[in-house]
């Protein structure tokens, strides 16, 4: 798809997620919501898993196989959002391999969890969380749900602030990728690699992004769904800096994010025309 430099602007969305990880709604439905809301670059980037991509691909005119990936780096945690152009189903499958090994160690983690809850007296039924999440990746979020459910918290926050989030009480730390790593398995895959939602990380996004430029980060995530203009300008500001490519998405996720109410960003056409040359559409 090739879009014109005299294109108004582009509706697109690069950065939600789906029942596969930790959304309420179903690929397919994702997919259609942004297909009704105009959306003709869509990619469904669930966490650590692309599982709901062949669900999405009649939705919208262009629908990119991706994922979010969950890094780790100076204790912080970091995200990057991978977007498949090679299209190159062998070079896809190592990285689908590691992820099923990331899973599993999520698994492990929420199972540590749940016993160091039971330490401090705070009972979960992990069972029923297990198999509702099925195959996909689970985590802290869905103990957070469980312990709003038994009347443990006042809100998912609250069970963050509490007890899950990092370095809380009940928290156990998980082996993750190193950013490095993680650059290195995306590349491998003949992905397009862009760090999300910076505003998580701060000033040290620009200390990460210089420390990993050379080394396959391209993207930087400057138009993010509850970013303002004045947030959006101020990350564009870096991209341009770092002579990165600009891109966006909604980070919806249905009924755990009620702000972000429908998937799909409008994106400015200075910055549309070089993020589709970047994943390969003109």
């Amino acid at each position: 798809m090739v879009y014109p430099l005299y294109t108004p602007r582009v509706w697109i969305d690069l950065h939600c997620h789906s029942t596969c990880s930790d959304g309420s709604e179903a690929p397919e439905d994702v997919a259609a919501r942004a297909r009704d809301r105009g959306v003709e670059i869509f990619c469904l980037t669930d966490h650590d898993s692309c599982e709901g991509f062949a669900a999405t691909l009649d939705a919208c005119p262009t629908v990119l196989r991706g994922l979010e990936l969950s890094c780790r780096e100076d204790g912080r945690t970091v995200h990057l959002l991978l977007y498949d152009v090679a299209r190159d189903d062998a070079r896809w499958q190592p990285l689908l391999e590691r992820l099923v090994e990331v899973r599993r160690a999520r698994h492990q983690r929420v199972r540590a969890i749940s016993a160091r809850l039971a330490e401090l007296g705070v009972v979960v039924d992990l069972e029923p969380v297990l198999a509702a999440a099925g195959n996909r990746s689970v985590g802290r979020p869905d103990l957070a749900r469980a312990l709003l459910e038994a009347g443990a918290v006042s809100s998912l926050d609250d069970a963050f602030r509490r007890y899950l989030g990092d370095g809380a009480v009940a928290d156990v730390p998980l082996r993750r990728l190193s950013v490095a790593e993680g650059l290195e398995l995306g590349r491998a895959a003949g992905a397009r690699i862009s760090l999300a939602h910076p505003h998580t990380l701060g000033d040290h996004a620009a200390t990460l992004i210089g420390r990993y430029r050379r080394a396959g980060l391209d993207g930087l995530e400057c138009y993010y769904g509850p970013y303002s203009a004045k947030q959006a300008r101020r990350w564009v500001r870096l991209a341009e800096r770092f002579g990165m490519i600009v891109t966006g998405g909604s980070d919806f996720h249905g009924t755990p994010t009620p702000h972000i109410r429908e998937p799909g960003i409008d994106m400015p056409p200075r910055h549309t025309q070089r993020l589709c040359q970047w994943l390969g559409l003109s």
